[in-house]
């Protein structure tokens, strides 16, 4: 909020119908920002939907004791962390200390750089981007800047804070095996369950894993390879990749079109085919009976003259034999007539 614009999240101003977006109306937290709608089947199919307490009750299962909440106020809830890269598994840790009470006001704290990357190292974000994040949720009524590592009770009683929300799993530091210790002690601790499958090193891991193909974007895009930090080598190489990598697509288009053609030709010689043997088997009747009514009698001669041929090529086929055997006889008696010369 601008200087002059009054506190939207005061105790006295009215409370707030949640809905934009024609979901039902949800009774929040004075200020409360809501945006779209929570009963979008899309989303539904992803994640639990978190529904609104209508409840002051609080958990009585945990191994520490939680205090029971204010009733004539709003409760004054707190979340801490980086928030780098901000995400929808912080949205949903924020939405949950939202959602925990009926009237909550959500106040959360962000560590500077300074102490972040001396805790726990370098950020993609700049504290001012992470603020600037996280103002725009619209669970938050208020965003604290340069927050301490660990709370402190007089950070408790500066913000008035009513309950600190967080997983409660033990979160170790320097300084103490869990830095929420001394508020579960004093029964401010308000648990949030963490959202599975995300985070920020997580994130960070998937950009590190396609590494060159990211880099190839932002080439692709215009930024130089001084802007991302890498030399002359490195932007020749990625090159060659796109160049092999428009390749390798250029052929599997090519061979995806070719195949098809293939397949489509073969289909129509097919039914060319199947035409063809429907066509013939169609006019075989009709040419049988046209070559026998122009050709019938000369075929009759023909087979009638074959019929007649095998007598005669029988009596022809003896006298060959008889002709061998007289010659035969007559060699016999010319090389007896020789021998009785000599």
């Amino acid at each position: 909020n601008s200087t002059n614009d009054p506190p939207t999240s005061a105790p006295s101003s009215p409370k707030l119908g949640a809905s934009r977006c024609g979901s039902p109306l949800l009774t929040l937290d004075p200020g409360s920002p809501m945006g779209l709608s929570d009963v979008d089947p899309n989303i539904l199919k992803c994640f639990k939907p978190i529904e609104v307490s209508t409840s002051y009750d609080v958990p009585t299962d945990k191994e520490y004791y939680i205090n029971p909440p204010p009733r004539d106020r709003p409760v004054r809830l707190y979340c801490d962390g980086i928030y780098d890269l901000m995400h929808y598994g912080h949205m949903r840790a924020l939405e949950q200390a939202k959602k925990s009470l009926p009237n909550v006001y959500l106040m959360v704290g962000m560590c500077n750089d300074k102490d972040t990357h001396a805790r726990k190292g370098k950020t993609v974000q700049s504290d001012l981007e992470r603020y600037e994040s996280m103002r725009h949720c619209r669970w938050v009524d208020e965003v604290i800047p340069d927050a301490p590592w660990i709370v402190t009770q007089e950070f408790l009683d500066e913000h008035e804070i009513d309950y600190v929300c967080h997983d409660d799993l033990p979160y170790a530091s320097a300084e103490s095996d869990d830095v929420y210790a001394f508020v579960k002690a004093q029964g401010r601790f308000l648990p949030t369950q963490r959202t599975d499958g995300v985070s920020t090193s997580d994130l960070i891991t998937r950009i590190v894993r396609d590494y060159d193909k990211y880099l190839r974007r932002n080439l692709e895009r215009g930024m130089s390879p001084k802007d991302l930090n890498i030399s002359f080598l490195k932007e020749q190489e990625l090159n060659i990749q796109k160049q092999i990598s428009a390749i390798r697509d250029q052929i599997k288009r090519n061979f995806q079109g070719t195949r098809e053609d293939v397949v489509g030709e073969l289909e129509d010689l097919k039914a060319e085919l199947r035409h063809t043997k429907v066509f013939w088997e169609d006019r075989r009747q009709d040419i049988v009976r046209g070559f026998t009514s122009m050709f019938g009698s000369q075929v009759n001669k023909i087979f009638g003259r074959k019929r007649r041929d095998p007598e005669g090529t029988s009596q022809n086929a003896e006298n060959p034999a008889k002709k061998t055997r007289k010659s035969s006889e007559k060699c016999v008696d010319d090389q007896d007539f020789e021998a009785a010369s000599s």
